[in-house]
Order: C-alpha cells, then structure tokens, then sequence
C-alpha cells in the first residue's frame, strides 16, 4: 500500500463500495476575434511548421492541449455589474464556445484537457460531445463536488489513443476540486520487432487546482497535488506498470516560483513549454511568459503541461512534501520578519518552563534548547497549517516531525532545525537532464523504457509567449496550450 495511514483518501471501486468519510473518493471505471488559426512556430532549423503540421509529419507523435475555458456562470460581462454573468446570455456563450470549439479542432490534438467546462448546461455538453464526437474523440467528463457547476473535460482522440482506465478523484475540500486519471495506449505500434509490437503507453491526470486567495490555502493546494501523485503511485503499483511516463496538465493556480511548482520539480517533473524554450526555473525565466489574466487583473503563468519520464530519479514521495510544507512554514515565518534565530525561538516556546511543562527533557539541571512535539503542533496551529477547516490531519503531523527529528530522540534541536526547516529546500533538477532522453545502448533489454522527449510547445495567443496579455483575446482568461511529444527510449534508473 503506497498511502501512508491517515491519508486524506480512501478507495471507492466502481459502484460496489461503500461511501468512504474521507476527504477524497476516488471512482474506477474499466465576439468575431481572429482566435481560431493554426499553431506555428519557427523551429530551430529556422523552419515555419504549424502544430498539426509537426504530429502529422510524425504518426508516432502524441500532441496535448491544455485550456481553461472560463465557464459561463463564472465569465462577468459588466465591470460595473459584477453579479452579471455570460451564462445569463444564450448567445453570448453560444458564439464563444463555438469559437472555443473552432481553435480546438483546428489544433487536432491528440488529447485535450478541458477545465471550467461547464457540466450543469445540458445544450453545452451537448454541443461539445456533437463537434467533438463528430471528429472521432472520445470524452470524459467529471463536474465538481457540491454542484458547483463546472468541472473537467478530457477528450481522447480515438484514431491516435485507447484508454485501457480511467479513474476520478473527489478532494471534497474547499475548494471542491476534482482530477481524471487516465492510463492510455497508442492505437499504433511505435516500435516493431520480430517478435511483438511496441505501444506507447503513459499516465495523464487532468486538473484545476484552488485558487489562492490567501497564503493560508497554500497547504490545500500542496495537499491537493500530493493526493493526486501518490494516487498515481498507488495506481502504477495496484496495477502492476513498469516505469510509465506521467503527464500532468491544467490550471495550477500557481506560478513557477510558487510551493506546487517547486514540490513537482521535485518528484522529477518538468514543465514541457519551458523545456521547448530551453527556460531554466530562474526568477527572469519565470516571468518570459503568461497564461492567465485573473479576476484581479494580474497576468502569470499557471497553466502547465508536465511530464515526468520513467528514468528520472525521484525522492520518496513523502520526503519531498515534508519540504514543501516546511517551505511553506518558513514562509509564513518570514512574513513576520522572523530570523533563523528567531524562528527557532518562536517554535520551541516562549521560555524555557513552558517546554518542560509540556514536555519534560532536562539536561543537567538546564532545560535543553530544543522544540517538543507539543511546541511544534502549537507552532503548526498559530500559522495555521492545522486546526485549520482541510489543514494537515494527525498522520501527516505526524510525519512532518518524524522528518525533523532525524536522530529520534523527541525533539528537534538547532542542528535538525537548519537542517530540515530554515535550510530545507525542494531540489530541482538541472536543466541538461530535464528531457530524460538518454539513449540505452548497453544496459539490456530489461532495463529499457519508453518516454517522452518534448518536440514543440506553443502558447495560444502568441503574445501570452511575449509575456503580454492581448486586449482583442475574448476566448477565455487563459491561453492555449498545446505541447507535442515523442516517444524516445531511455535507461531506467538503477534500482
């Protein structure tokens, strides 16, 4: 069983279980603006191809669009009037879908990943499932919890993709948030032997994570993502996979110098446009382009396609979110101006009485200068990462202080403090192995793998690429991302 105990999920297996009282079920089942044309993009060769031009030039090829589609019941049509809606105007959606609709099929991805779509209009599902049924995809679609109205679409081009599962996972947290996990074939072989053919199979999850309204969601949104990768271990080891490559597309929510961005990096993922655009995770790197104009008015870059290959070497899962939520902890403290000094002061009490009073370790007749488990849980409540409506539960307190207190012995010293708080940080990884391609030539057949090499990606405006946000762009308040992939061996790490 890869969840730890105490988890926020549990297993909901087609209709035959019972309903669980866990945060998360999860369900398993065997205006006239030019937004419309064709992706391009001048390649390194100095060669002008579109998008489509590039998949179709390469059957082997699998190509994904992102998009935030901005739901009817959430798009405002009058600054002056907040309370009025698009979805209170039939042909104003209508014609905006329509157009929605167009840009999609024009672009012919192999997959794509819809967020916002709006599930509670029986004419709009209608019409997606007509158009894009029509052109030979497959949908899936997963609303929110608490009839929130909108919800996930992912759409599978049936020509190119099988989906051999498809499984949902209901967060029911605040932000009643959803993903899709689906574990895909190619339809065609891509390598072929004398003894059998190869398909290419991977992972995809498609989702829309809450929004942060304040740093206090932080730790929701971290949560979110951890359920979501260790519901695909668990996934990967139910199943008994070999070493898949794993896609993760929608809104994040978040940027790239965000707590989601950085714990992903961690577990070896890497963000295919920037990886297209050769962009390190450098503060002047995270700022070349935009995705998104929220209701705020501020422009960033939120909306990602991520892909972790099966030879990239990753922490234990639970290592990399103590991390992250430690950095979470440290930010909280630096809001306040808190030093290392301080910080420390602040996490193992006021005064040396009250840690013996809550925890009774003495060193010669002094007080040992150290933070108690009960002074870290008090810490953890005043910055509101528990006690808090979906903040951390008791395992997962848990685990945050068996990570601190490396040497067992019941608290956390200055050593331990630096070490796994002040210090820690998610490690990420260097950019020269960020494609994962590495031929394998003389490791043997059983220790190959079939992954992913980024081929193009491309942001839909073309100025979102700019970092600009286009005045005459009425699609959505998002951009359009489309990524093209193809398949590479590679070696897998050793075990």
């Amino acid at each position: 069983m890869v969840v730890a105990a105490g988890s926020k999920f549990n297993l909901r297996r087609g209709n035959s279980g019972s309903c669980s009282s866990h945060n998360v079920v999860i369900n398993d089942y065997n205006n006239n603006n030019n937004c419309d044309g064709e992706f391009s993009r001048i390649n390194k060769s100095g060669c002008f191809s579109s998008m489509v031009d590039v998949v179709d030039k390469d059957s082997s090829c699998v190509s994904f669009t992102t998009f935030n589609i901005l739901a009817p019941i959430y798009k405002r049509i009058d600054p002056q009037n907040q309370g009025l809606r698009e979805s209170d105007f039939r042909s104003f959606w209508l014609a905006r879908n329509q157009r929605i609709l167009d840009s999609l099929l024009s672009e012919s991805s192999s997959i794509m990943c819809l967020q916002e779509f709006w599930v509670g209009s029986e004419e709009l599902v209608h019409m997606y499932e007509e158009r894009l049924g029509d052109a030979g995809y497959q949908l899936i679609k997963l609303a929110r919890t608490n009839n929130r109205g909108d919800g996930l679409l992912t759409a599978i081009h049936k020509e190119h993709l099988s989906v051999i599962n498809y499984r949902e996972l209901l967060f029911n947290d605040c932000g009643d948030r959803v993903a899709q996990l689906l574990h895909v074939q190619s339809v065609n072989p891509i390598l072929q032997n004398q003894k059998d053919s190869v398909h290419q199979e991977f992972l995809i999850v498609n989702t829309h994570l809450l929004f942060p309204h304040d740093s206090s969601l932080s730790i929701v949104r971290l949560d979110q993502v951890y359920q979501i990768l260790q519901y695909v271990e668990l996934y990967q080891r139910e199943n008994r996979l070999k070493p898949l490559p794993i896609i993760l597309c929608g809104d994040w929510n978040g940027s790239k110098r965000g707590h989601v961005y950085k714990f992903l990096r961690s577990q070896g993922f890497v963000s295919s446009y920037d990886i297209a655009n050769q962009y390190t995770d450098s503060f002047a790197d995270a700022h070349k382009w935009v995705s998104h104009r929220n209701h705020r008015g501020n422009i960033c870059g939120v909306d990602f396609i991520w892909l972790c290959n099966p030879n990239q070497t990753r922490k234990p899962l639970k290592t990399s979110w103590a991390e992250a939520v430690f950095s979470i902890l440290k930010f909280q403290l630096r809001k306040v101006l808190l030093s290392e000094d301080d910080a420390f002061t602040f996490l193992k009490g006021d005064n040396c009485a009250d840690s013996v009073k809550a925890f009774t370790f003495l060193k010669g007749n002094n007080c040992v200068d150290a933070v108690t488990y009960v002074r870290f849980s008090e810490a953890l409540h005043q910055v509101k990462l528990i006690g808090v409506p979906y903040g951390l539960c008791f395992q997962q307190l848990q685990d945050l202080w068996n990570q601190a207190d490396v040497d067992g012995n019941g608290v956390i010293d200055f050593e331990e403090f630096k070490q796994k708080i002040w210090n820690s940080t998610c490690s990420e990884h260097m950019l020269e192995n960020i494609n994962g391609c590495m031929e394998n030539s003389n490791t043997g057949q059983e220790q190959e793998a079939i992954g992913f090499k980024v081929k193009n990606a491309m942001l839909f405006p073309r100025e979102m690429e700019k970092g600009l946000w286009p005045e005459d762009y009425s699609l959505s308040d998002h951009a359009r991302l489309t990524v093209v992939f193809s398949p590479a061996k590679m070696s897998r790490p050793s075990l």
